[in-house]
């Protein structure tokens, strides 16, 4: 079923270069999605990070009931801090986007404007997918959840096709209609798990108050570590137009093998995770950390060199027709070589943060962050003035590797202590 989303997705992102190529309208469209995908990792992703252990451990210990209780009070806050964001979000856009997209001449800027206020809803209707979506993991119903976001891309697609004149603007409709129908689906799915999606506040009780006091730190770690995208962003909206949107690109054929690994992990291995932690079962959760760490590297370092020697006969075939011309392809096919160099330890290091996590240990994720952060900035302003905009690419896998090896270091002594308590 992932593999299929994927698969969808993919073929959405072939139509859009086709319909669009590295336009002004795409470099828009990608500035205005940072601050609400920025959102949706803060609120939505950290937030299911922290609820999910809690949640397991409730279920097994409490039962279903208490569950329930805890999952509904979860939604009622974080809906709530959604809603506010959004409204925040929404109203002071016309001042924080100039600052980001430092580059964009007014018109540029004023459609990004206006593509940010129509992306708002999308915010809040996603954030509160990325909850339902975990607890559906948590109780180890898999498939539908790992399909689910192929809804928006499919959706997407209809509509580049069916109404052409939309241009840019049908990029927009589809992340909010098929995040509407999406959030439809999973609720369907939850009540037939025996959970309803309807918020009820039952106050703030002990399981709430853990949940919300592993956020709080979640919440600056996951600001400061998604904070690089904003940077890059920005960083690549000051040089030449379609910079933006190369980036993008170059990091689409690269994300897919990350995600679908990613998402394998997350979906298998964080419940048995949480699910070992509550039993102290020490011994188990080294041994399975050792046995996927193994085969993540025996898996990507390969996959890595296979991607950096096709990356652009790749790119050629998968996206040069349209408007997207062979002069696209040289400078997102190299961009894309360096974002290669960052997949062993992307994966691996997923798969570290998911252990840290369900070891309720989350402010070590905040401490890699500002580290992760300060060095993708220095790093930016390197490479760029070496590379153009592919340093930017390059500095984000150097700053995997350092990530990688800080939180390692760092899961390791936590579990010898653990052990010793």
């Amino acid at each position: 079923m992932t593999a299929l989303g994927k698969l969808i997705s993919v073929i959405k992102e072939l139509v859009v270069a086709w319909r669009f190529g590295l336009s002004d309208d795409l470099d828009a469209f990608f500035i205005a999605l940072i601050v609400p995908s920025f959102l949706v990792t803060v609120i939505g992703n950290s937030f299911n990070t922290a609820l999910i252990p809690t949640y397991i451990q409730v279920r097994e210990q409490q039962g279903m009931k208490a569950a329930q209780k805890l999952f509904s009070g979860a939604m009622v806050f974080s809906l709530i801090l959604l809603l506010l964001v959004t409204i925040v979000m929404g109203v002071t856009a016309p001042f924080f986007l100039p600052l980001i997209a430092s580059g964009f001449n007014r018109a540029k800027l004023g459609l990004t404007v206006d593509l940010l206020v129509n992306i708002s809803p999308w915010l809040i209707l996603t954030g509160s997918i990325t909850i339902i979506r975990g607890v559906l993991n948590a109780g180890e119903r898999f498939a539908l959840a790992a399909f689910s976001p192929a809804i928006t891309p499919t959706i997407t697609i209809l509509l580049l096709l069916v109404n052409p004149s939309w241009g840019v603007n049908a990029l927009t409709f589809g992340l909010i209609c098929g995040a509407f129908l999406e959030l439809i689906l999973l609720g369907m799915a939850l009540k037939g798990q025996g959970i309803y999606l309807l918020p009820k506040w039952s106050g703030f009780n002990e399981d709430l108050r853990q949940v919300i006091g592993q956020y709080m730190p979640m919440i600056a770690g996951a600001c400061l570590m998604s904070s690089t995208n904003i940077v890059d962003q920005s960083m690549a909206a000051t040089l030449s137009s379609g910079s933006v949107t190369a980036l993008n690109y170059g990091n689409k054929l690269i994300a897919l093998p990350i995600t679908l690994i990613v998402t394998a992990l997350g979906t298998s291995v964080t419940p048995y995770f949480a699910k070992m932690v509550a039993n102290e079962d020490w011994k188990q959760i080294q041994d399975t950390f050792k046995r996927y760490l193994k085969w993540i590297f025996l898996f990507t370092i390969p996959l890595t060199g296979f991607i950096i020697i096709i990356s652009e006969p790749l790119v050629r075939i998968m996206f040069q027709r349209g408007s997207f011309t062979a002069e696209d392809t040289q400078i997102v096919s190299k961009i894309q070589a360096c974002y290669a160099l960052q997949i062993p330890f992307s994966i691996g290091g997923i798969l570290v943060v998911r252990l840290i996590s369900s070891l309720k240990a989350n402010h070590i994720l905040m401490k890699a962050a500002i580290w992760n952060l300060l060095l993708n900035i220095i790093l930016n302003f390197i490479f760029m003035k070496w590379i153009g905009v592919s340093g930017i690419a390059l500095s984000t896998s150097f700053v995997m590797l350092y990530s990688y090896t800080y939180v390692t270091r760092h899961s390791s002594k936590l579990i010898k202590q653990t052990q010793a308590n």
